[in-house]
């Protein structure tokens, strides 16, 4: 009876391990080349009341907290029924955090975030120098059964090139482009606040992950 516990506690662990899922950790890689053939097709609007970027961020010491950002505009090129390519404008200042319920400490965490003061600007993103971020789709290719959108992303007039999967979906008058969760290092961006690899010898509880999850959920209209 023992013998067949164990067994079943031990299947149970194999089980989980296989089911759990890391996010992906995207590689910066010098800017694509935007072709012509990425700017061709038929034009659908982003509908920004229905499309956000949801984002976590935390400290190394397991500390973290939540929230989403806007698209101010944007547009997907469709042709031959396929993404080719698009442009996002991410709206800065729409930071929000959603894991604080308290109002003053939401719009302290906020205001720091977006830099709103002289001592702490560039902590983060500085959305009073740096408004928008943008990101240009320049192709939707598959490997290994997934599909993969790759793009430029420029924040705080810092472009890289980033790819990761998503779930994209074209029909006659709508696209969606939906991700799982997947990190990017904030740092490659400028955004080096209380780093551990960028700020020497500073105290456990202060070192804040370089890795930014996100989650893109956007959905475009002819």
């Amino acid at each position: 009876m023992k013998k067949n516990v164990l067994a079943v506690i031990a299947l149970a662990a194999l089980s989980f391990t296989a089911c759990k899922k890391e996010n992906t950790t995207v590689e910066t890689t010098t800017p694509t080349e935007v072709t012509p053939e990425s700017t061709e097709g038929t034009k659908y609007n982003v509908a920004t009341d229905k499309s956000k970027i949801d984002w976590t961020g935390g400290k190394v010491s397991g500390d973290k907290h939540t929230g989403t950002l806007a698209l101010k505009e944007g547009n997907v090129a469709v042709k031959d029924n396929k993404v080719v390519g698009g442009n996002f404008v991410i709206d800065m200042n729409s930071i929000t955090v959603t894991d604080i319920t308290d109002a003053d400490k939401k719009a302290m965490l906020e205001g720091h975030l977006k830099g709103t003061s002289a001592d702490n600007s560039d902590h983060f993103f500085n959305t009073g120098k740096f408004p928008v971020g943008t990101f240009v789709l320049t192709s939707v290719t598959e490997e290994n059964g997934a599909q993969m959108v790759e793009g430029n992303l420029t924040l705080k007039e810092v472009t890289h090139a980033v790819k990761f999967p998503a779930t994209v979906t074209v029909t006659d008058t709508d696209v969606t482009i939906v991700t799982e969760n997947f990190e990017i290092d904030r740092t490659k961006w400028g955004v080096n606040f209380n780093s551990g690899s960028v700020v020497k010898d500073l105290a456990g509880d202060k070192v804040i992950n370089d890795n930014i999850i996100l989650k893109l959920n956007v959905a475009a209209t002819k």
